[in-house]
């Protein structure tokens, strides 16, 4: 290869007194390019030299603009987005949750919360799909007797988890606590290294594998066979008792089972992907249903955008679809991969996002809901 010449900034003169010229020059099969010995940098081009700076030309002083002949209209002819009915109302002590969610302001989140209730209650009396995708932060803050309600009565159709799920549902269920203190165990290597944890999850994978099962149902059916002390208020254990789906979708090596000496990586992701073709399913049936996110960023908003896809392509109509994002920050994934794709092409969609502590916003949600479930319904005609 021929040598490549290089500009430097300024010349240099060696020992004979002459500038010369700079070459690159290629070493071979390393690839490498190293400065010839004999080199010297060469003066600037006289493109270079000519170059200057923009001239800025000066506009002029600014004049005011004069308001006077400016044209106004009639305040009863022009939009307003906020009026008197939509104030939020004062409640008297002792007021029930119905007034409370009644009395809330009718705009913004406080309008599509309510939305949303409407939209699930109208789903379960119609005998639509309603999924809940989760990370494992809603059952951290204590959220675990709301879900299990939700499922109890119904009203939910099946949960769709990350790998993170599993393990505080199963600590919560064993032990009655979870949600290890990673800085004080991190040092030692100690963190996530629960003997009980990683023993019992690791075997139901590796039973789901060899049963050709997937991982969510055989965890719900593993703490009903040992007869966990906390049990009742398992997830995986109740949506097993029901005969609900409830599937878990594993990112290896994220999860603090994966550390453990019995985790199977095979049985890990073949039990995974068996949910994930159940979840395929599930979503198949979410026409006209609802889909809810709650608290997973990244793992779950994409899981959901695949196993939607995949049914779309498998010839399955899934339009008219509601789908909720609910977070203590809004997310990118989450924002795009349930709340605006999903609905998006002119199919009936709807999406919502609401901002707020999930300890604090779903217990709202499950009450709104329980509310409207408990309304008279209008009919029609």
């Amino acid at each position: 290869m021929s040598p490549v010449p290089i500009v430097p900034t300024r010349p240099t003169r060696f020992a004979s007194g002459s500038p010369r010229r700079a070459r690159l020059e290629f070493a071979g099969a390393s690839g490498n390019f190293t400065l010839s010995k004999d080199a010297a940098p060469q003066r600037p081009t006289a493109l270079a030299a000519q170059m200057k700076p923009p001239s800025i030309h000066p506009i002029g002083p600014i004049k005011p603009i004069n308001p006077a002949r400016a044209r106004t209209r009639p305040l009863a002819s022009l939009s307003r987005k906020i009026e008197r009915g939509q104030f939020a109302r004062p409640l008297r002590a002792g007021a029930t949750i119905r007034e409370f969610i009644s009395a809330l302001p009718e705009m913004l989140a406080a309008a599509e919360l309510r939305e949303l209730a409407r939209r699930i209650a109208a789903a379960r009396r119609a005998g639509r799909s309603f999924l809940m995708l989760t990370g494992a932060h809603p059952l951290k803050v204590g959220l675990s007797p709301l879900i299990c309600g939700m499922l109890r009565d119904g009203v939910l159709s099946a949960i769709a988890t990350n790998g993170a799920v599993i393990i505080h549902d199963f600590e919560l269920a064993f032990a009655g606590r979870t949600s290890e203190d990673v800085g004080a165990g991190l040092g030692d290597g100690s963190f996530g290294m629960a003997e009980e944890t990683g023993a019992f999850l690791n075997r139901a994978a590796r039973l789901a594998a060899e049963e050709g099962k997937g991982l969510g149902e055989v965890v719900g059916r593993e703490i009903i066979r040992a007869r966990l002390r906390y049990r009742d208020t398992s997830i995986f254990a109740t949506a097993y008792r029901i005969g609900v789906s409830a599937t878990v979708h594993v990112a290896l090596g994220a999860d603090i089972i994966h550390m453990h000496p019995a985790a199977d990586g095979g049985a890990i992701g073949k039990a995974t992907m068996t949910d994930f073709h159940r979840l395929v399913a599930v979503v198949a049936t979410l026409g006209r249903g609802v889909v809810l996110n709650l608290g997973s960023a990244v793992v779950m908003p994409e899981v959901f955008l695949k196993a939607l896809n995949l049914a779309r392509n498998l010839g399955r109509r899934v339009d008219g679809l509601c789908a909720a994002d609910m977070d203590f920050i809004r997310q990118y994934r989450a924002r795009l991969n349930v709340v605006e794709r999903p609905t998006a092409g002119g199919k009936g969609g709807r999406g919502i996002a609401l901002t707020g502590h999930h300890e604090i916003m779903f217990p709202l949600l499950a009450a709104a809901v329980r509310e409207e479930l408990a309304r008279p319904v209008r009919r029609r005609g």
